[in-house]
């Protein structure tokens, strides 16, 4: 089982987008919050030993970090087909040794019959015109199956997520700022790299 460090080290060798689609709000999800926030998840005890969804895997940096950190089972479900092509060349890449399943599919609408799982997900942040609040689907989900959940978000969601946990019986048990490196790959970007700030939110769903 991977520590924070290594884990950081590890994830740092996997392959982000080839072609990320804007329409899906494609980015990858930093090595360094990646670790941070399973490291956070296991201190917790909702990594060891448990089944781990990722919603949304994208390239699987959280499905693949999952696993690394010792879970039962580290489910990733995309929808986009060459991003889990690029997710199971990652897992190769890696050697991850838990078990981890893909699946292909819409992460709102997940293929799945669970209640007690741990859910990491990297939602779309609804940042574009036309896709306002698109991590409102993702929380719903997470809702769904989950015990327990973590999430990223845009910086200053803190009253959605809370507002949004507690009608569906849930609570927020842990919020923490990070800094989102997002490199250049689309059109209208103009910086080499921008950072994002965000928020990360653990959620016990009652």
């Amino acid at each position: 089982m991977a520590d924070r460090r290594q884990l950081e080290r590890l994830l740092a060798e996997l392959a982000g987008f080839e072609e990320p689609r804007l329409d899906l709000e494609q980015y990858r999800t930093p090595p360094d919050i990646t670790a941070h926030l399973i490291h956070v998840a296991t201190l917790n005890g909702d990594i060891a030993g448990r089944t781990v969804i990722d919603l949304g895997c994208g390239t699987g940096m959280l499905t693949v970090a999952s696993a690394l950190a010792g879970a039962r089972l580290s489910v990733g479900i995309e929808l986009d087909s060459a991003a889990l092509a690029t997710a199971r060349a990652n897992e190769e890449r890696v050697g991850a040794q838990g078990g981890i399943a893909w699946l292909r599919g819409d992460a709102t609408r997940p293929p799945l019959d669970c209640s007690d799982a741990t859910v990491v997900m990297n939602p779309p942040f609804g940042a574009r015109e036309g896709n306002e609040h698109a991590d409102r689907d993702f929380l719903r989900a997470a809702s769904e199956l989950a015990r327990v959940s973590y999430s990223i978000h845009n910086a200053g969601s803190r009253a959605f997520v809370e507002s949004f946990a507690g009608d569906e019986g849930g609570e927020v048990t842990h919020a923490f700022a990070a800094e989102f490196d997002v490199p250049r790959q689309y059109d209208h970007h103009r910086d080499a790299v921008r950072t994002l700030d965000t928020e990360l939110f653990r959620i016990r769903w009652d």
